[in-house]
């Protein structure tokens, strides 16, 4: 039943309990309604900002598959940019298409698509043919591969930068049914992939086809190929942009639009058609529906994506991830080289316990062929989480994401990195009654968790301590664990694993809720808060006027230095003053650099903050009440102001909290 057809008051209730969460009110509060949020939409940010952006099923699936894979992979070479470095001249691409196949001026891209013969008289062309009409390429093969991978969701590269259509488009002629493969492959891949149980995905590159992708090729006297190389000038491309994703929406209905770059140079108000026609659709479909970007939307009702990367610690609300099996390409290329699958595996649990999910792309062969090296990894993260998959599969992140020697994340391009057998990664279940912590490696003897020490949680509820074991479902029961100051220590069934895996979880079950997890020692101790950049440390002043600026300094003992977290039993703290008992207050300034203050704790948004773990006691600070972070502004001198600053990567906002 769609909320749509729910009542008024009905809806009201289902936005006010999810406002309710955002803004800590509800600890965990139950999964939206399907197709939650309003009955219909209209193009503008006022309506589609109040689509749910992540459903369940998206925050449940975790792991998906796309592909790069189109003409561009006849060349393999260079990488999916071929298209557009060909016409560099001097370029790596530019020296090898002319020596292979001629100058770009009279063997141009779009042969590779309708097809002509190289240097050496071979005929190339994108025209993959279908395994049961004697080819190489099966997509029921392909669907197959991505199930036995643990993907929930997968999908094509409907439309690269390149400008070829891989759907029979009616607004592009350069489309895969009136040439090249003549096969309607959106429509094929739509149709394995729901065959295997996964929600079917779309991705879409093309609004940097007119934006600078074929800034080097020279103006198209035929009005097609104008079309193809984005020449059609800028009214008449950002209709097609907009018409290619209405084709997508309507003929294949797809659960989540994957967009690249470049939509903040696309015309607004077609950004807003687009949304409005696709959650509209959505609501017809009575199906919950995602769309991600990069830059031009927003967070409201869409997913953020981050290339080749993720956040160094936890990031509300819930994101993405797209990355690469290869570091090299995008696409197929000769002697294209791949991660680790533990790298690949690792990252993935790293993404999913700080909050989001990970789309992994892979390089098919021109001709359908997915190459041995690519189907190994797949199937080898699939058997991981065919195991152990509990972990993963419908967990939501908890209020820590784990710790660790290994630096994670950090930003886009930060990259999949293998991690070690002392990184730990929490999930935790949608009831909030079990707490799985994955360790990237095996800790023989005791495994010993820091975060869970008797400083910052009471076990007392915990009623089990389990080792997932070797086959999905069964498990190793462990030795009553013990705690103290320095963590939760597990006795390991032997020094030597049980069994071979990349990662090792062990799921402690409560009798109620996980209990709330304290700041760093303890509620009633007294800490020092440190810049990570600078190595000085919060400072009051002293006993000041309400609204002062709060101040960095040398440590010295002093009780001006000294602060008390206390948990709110929201997710939030208080941060109180020893000396002056005076809270640390934002004042309401969300500008940049805005001075950090402090005035008589009033039980205010402004006076409470969140602590975003970064691993290695490493915090942001965020003010609940205007979304900035405690910053140190890079100042190394004594008695400088700290300030508030939008969170990013810089160690200026970044603090240790270490008790006094």
């Amino acid at each position: 039943m769609s909320s749509s057809s729910l009542p008024l008051s009905r809806r009201r209730l289902l936005a006010a309990a999810g406002a309710a969460t955002a803004f800590g009110l509800l600890r965990f509060a139950p999964e939206a309604a399907a197709t939650d949020g309003p009955g219909s939409y209209t193009p503008s940010w006022s309506s589609v900002d109040q689509h749910p952006p992540a459903p369940a099923w998206f925050q449940d699936a975790k792991f998906g598959i796309y592909y790069h894979w189109g003409a561009f992979s006849v060349p393999a070479f260079g990488n999916e940019w071929y298209p557009r470095n060909m016409y560099i001249g001097g370029s790596a691409e530019n020296r090898h298409h002319i020596a292979t196949y001629g100058d770009p001026s009279a063997w141009p891209y779009h042969n590779f698509i309708d097809g002509a013969r190289d240097k050496a008289g071979n005929y190339v062309q994108f025209a993959p043919k279908l395994a049961s009409q004697g080819g190489k390429f099966d997509p029921d093969a392909w669907a197959q591969l991505f199930k036995a991978a643990g993907a929930k969701f997968a999908g094509p590269v409907a439309e690269h930068h390149d400008g070829f259509s891989m759907w029979n488009s009616r607004s592009n002629p350069w489309n895969s049914v009136q040439r090249g493969p003549r096969l309607d492959l959106v429509g094929l891949h739509a149709q394995v992939i729901r065959g295997q149980g996964l929600k079917f995905m779309a991705s879409l590159h093309h609004a940097y086809n007119f934006n600078g992708y074929y800034d080097h090729v020279p103006s198209q006297s035929d009005p097609t190929l104008r079309i193809l190389y984005g020449q059609l000038g800028s009214a008449a491309e950002n209709k097609l942009w907009y018409d290619k994703l209405v084709e997508i929406i309507d003929g294949y209905q797809p659960d989540l639009v994957w967009q690249d770059f470049a939509l903040d140079r696309v015309q607004e108000s077609y950004r807003l058609e687009f949304l409005a026609h696709y959650y509209n659709q959505a609501v017809a479909w009575n199906k919950d529906v995602v769309a991600t970007y990069k830059d031009g939307l927003n967070n409201k009702g869409e997913v953020f994506d981050f290339e080749r990367g993720g956040p160094a610690g936890l990031l509300t609300p819930y994101w993405l991830t797209d990355d690469s099996i290869s570091s090299s390409s995008w696409c197929y290329t000769v002697g294209i080289g791949y991660y680790s699958t533990q790298a690949l595996l690792h990252s993935l649990i790293d993404r999913v316990s700080k909050g989001g999910s990970m789309l992994l792309n892979i390089a098919p062969m021109a001709d359908g062929t997915i190459p041995s090296g690519q189907r190994s990894i797949l199937l080898a993260m699939g058997d991981w989480l065919g195991r152990f998959g509990e972990a993963v599969y419908a967990t939501r992140a908890w209020a820590s994401y784990g710790e660790g020697p290994t630096k994670m994340g950090g930003g886009s391009f930060s990259g999949p990195v293998a991690g070690k057998p002392q990184d730990i990664r929490f999930t935790r279940s949608r009831d909030n009654k079990v707490l799985y912590a994955t360790a990237l490696g095996w800790q023989g003897g005791t495994m010993t968790i820091t975060t869970l020490n008797s400083n910052q949680i009471n076990l007392s509820s915990l009623t089990g301590a389990k080792l997932l074991d070797n086959t999905a479902g069964s498990f190793i029961n462990l030795p009553a664990p013990t705690q103290d100051a320095s963590g939760l220590h597990l006795t390991m069934p032997s020094s030597n694993p049980p069994f071979s895996a990349l990662a090792y979880t062990v799921k402690l079950t409560f009798s109620g809720e996980i209990p709330v997890l304290g700041p760093p020692g303890g509620s009633t101790t007294w800490v020092k808060i440190a810049n990570v950049t600078s190595g000085l440390v919060l400072d009051s002043g002293g006993n000041v006027a309400s609204g002062s600026n709060l101040k960095q300094w040398n440590y010295d003992g002093s009780t001006n230095l000294q602060w008390q977290l206390i948990d709110l039993g929201n997710g939030y703290y208080r941060i109180m003053n020893r000396t002056n008992g005076m809270a640390a207050d934002s004042w309401g300034d969300s500008t940049n650099g805005a001075p950090a203050r402090q005035e008589a704790w009033n039980g205010g948004n402004n006076q409470q903050w969140s602590l975003n773990s970064l691993g290695g006691n490493r915090y942001q600070i965020i003010n609940r009440g205007t979304g900035t972070a405690l910053d140190g502004s890079g100042s190394t001198t004594a008695g400088s102001t700290a300030v508030m600053w939008t969170p990013n990567s810089s160690t200026n906002n970044e603090w240790t909290i270490t008790g006094v």
